[in-house]
């Protein structure tokens, strides 16, 4: 007589591995972090200073036209945001974006160096493409030191 064994089962394992999904995201971690300050594009424009109460945290990205100290301007949509742009195309870009999405912000990066008349005539641009209301972009002041009586 063969004696035979009571066979024993084994339970499934029900953990789970997490190893290859921390591999995962340690991938994706070092992807973004790589290429996030790539994704900034823009012309560098020296902002005038000014007190003023920071916009809210908006669910679109503005439109933003940039007037450098030289007095060409820059759009932030379309093609080379670093290209700058004449009139017609500014119109023709800005009207699109506002066809497409009306309730898109619409603001003015004008440089502090650049002549009055020049961000005057960006932002008659603006308004003749349809955008209802126009506003400028400034940077906030420094902190001052406090003063010791």
């Amino acid at each position: 007589m063969s004696a035979q064994r009571p066979r024993i089962r084994k339970r499934p394992m029900s953990q789970i591995n997490v190893v290859p999904y921390i591999d995962v995201m340690l991938v994706l971690l070092v992807i973004f972090m790589i290429t996030a300050p790539l994704l900034t594009q823009g012309v560098k424009v020296d902002l005038p200073q000014a007190n003023t109460e920071p916009l809210g945290a908006e669910k679109q990205e503005p439109l933003v036209l940039s007037v450098n100290s030289d007095g060409n301007m820059f759009l932030n949509v379309g093609g080379d945001p670093e290209q700058p742009l004449q009139p017609s195309i500014i119109i023709a870009r800005t009207a699109a974006v506002l066809q497409q999405q009306p309730r898109t912000p619409v603001l003015v990066k004008g440089d502090r160096g650049v002549d009055y008349g020049r961000v005057v005539q960006a932002m008659v641009l603006l308004q003749q493409a349809g955008a209802d209301s126009v506003g400028l972009m400034t940077d906030p002041p420094p902190p001052s030191s406090p003063k010791v009586p």
